[in-house]
């Protein structure tokens, strides 16, 4: 792959081919009627989402024995924290949205090292979409480069968001061309980098399967991702939970942020 280092070409090629591979055996149960449940905190998981979660963890730590191993179908463990390089994956990110057999699910794949991810693949099998991105090698998708729109004013601009904050009268003063609420969290978030929306934001409560892979996309498209603070997000902690986040093309992000900050003041 020009312009990347060939030890995050391999771990990106790795990734890319597992993301297609999910992505199939996920059409596999996508609008048959899979088998679902309730998991603790009351979202639902499917045999689908474990049916992935299995060949994927089958699959990449295999080929990485040495990589520690993040999933949100997985029952997660400190053996992680000791790795130098973690795969933090979401199995099918926007679960609800598969069950109701819409199209806006993915497969979310990174590699994070140092807190931050290093390579990313995310897949919506059924598009047949596949976004990928490496830390100083840019962000692609079907041989093309990813690049945030060149907005610079905020009304006008393309949103989207979580229900509870576009029904936000912060919202509505704000003139929004778009406004367009993703199941997908990760989606949501490299919609960004796609020029598909100029601003995403997200609750607090993500964990790093949601957002890992989607925040270099962003970043190598040239966009910013942070949290309500400004501060760029840290993988792999004890804890791999997030607060509130804010997505944006640079010419509207100081804007995104401040309104942000309203929304959850």
């Amino acid at each position: 792959m020009p312009g990347v280092e060939p030890e995050l070409a391999e771990d990106l090629a790795l990734i890319a081919a597992a993301a297609l591979a999910a992505g199939e055996e996920a059409m596999r149960w996508f609008r048959h009627d899979p088998s679902v449940w309730q998991k603790s905190g009351g979202s639902p998981v499917s045999e689908a989402d474990l049916a992935v979660d299995r060949l994927l963890s089958e699959r990449l730590t295999a080929a990485r024995p040495g990589y520690g191993w993040l999933s949100e179908e997985t029952a997660d463990g400190p053996e992680r924290l000791g790795r130098e390089r973690v795969f933090v994956v979401d199995p099918i990110d926007g679960t609800r949205a598969f069950l109701r057999g819409e199209i806006e699910w993915t497969v979310s794949i990174a590699v994070v090292e140092a807190g931050r991810p290093i390579v990313a693949a995310l897949h919506q099998p059924a598009t047949g979409k596949l976004m990928t991105a490496s830390s100083g090698g840019g962000a692609h998708c079907a041989g093309n480069r990813l690049m945030v729109s060149d907005r610079t004013r905020l009304a006008g601009a393309r949103l989207g968001a979580p229900y509870k904050y576009l029904e936000r009268r912060e919202i509505a003063e704000q003139n929004f061309a778009q406004k367009r609420a993703v199941p997908s969290l990760a989606l949501r978030i490299a919609l960004v980098a796609d020029d598909r929306l100029d601003v995403a934001y997200g609750t607090g409560n993500a964990h790093d399967w949601d957002l890992a892979a989607a925040d270099l996309l962003v970043h190598e498209a040239g966009g910013r991702f942070t949290n309500p603070s400004g501060e760029p997000l840290l993988y792999n902690k004890v804890e791999p939970r997030h607060e509130a986040l804010v997505a944006a093309t640079p010419g509207v992000y100081d804007a995104a942020r401040s309104l942000l900050a309203r929304l959850i003041g």
